[in-house]
């Protein structure tokens, strides 16, 4: 089976829904998946965010998001990107923790690498 790495880089919702929609199916068909948010993407950390906000195609992050944390798929968490955003790991969901460039870079040489 392959390794699924998704990277989301913005603070979009758009952007966010299609990597966690993408991530969920991929995860759901057995294959391993790991995430990674950088730079504006590390505000998907938040916890407390809205995840309800529609798509135009009609959904939405909390579509997809709750299963990938239910299922603890593993989330990377810029630690500069977030520091200076004033992002701490207290706030961010359970499967997410600051995490490093090296460690993505580890982790793309293994796997198919989608970036939103």
């Amino acid at each position: 089976m392959a390794n699924f790495l998704f990277v989301l880089s913005k603070d979009d919702n758009e952007a966010a829904t299609r990597c966690f929609q993408f991530a969920k199916i991929a995860h759901s068909k057995g294959y391993h998946v790991d995430m990674f948010f950088i730079d504006s993407g590390v505000m998907w950390a938040n916890k407390d965010r809205d995840l309800s906000i529609k798509t135009d195609t009609g959904d939405c992050p909390a579509d997809y998001l709750p299963y990938l944390v239910e299922n603890e798929v593993t989330t990377g968490i810029c630690t500069p990107c977030a520091k200076n955003r004033g992002l701490d790991e207290a706030g961010f969901f359970t499967n997410m923790q600051l995490d490093g460039g090296p460690h993505l870079i580890d982790m793309a040489a293994e796997a198919k690498v989608f970036n939103f």
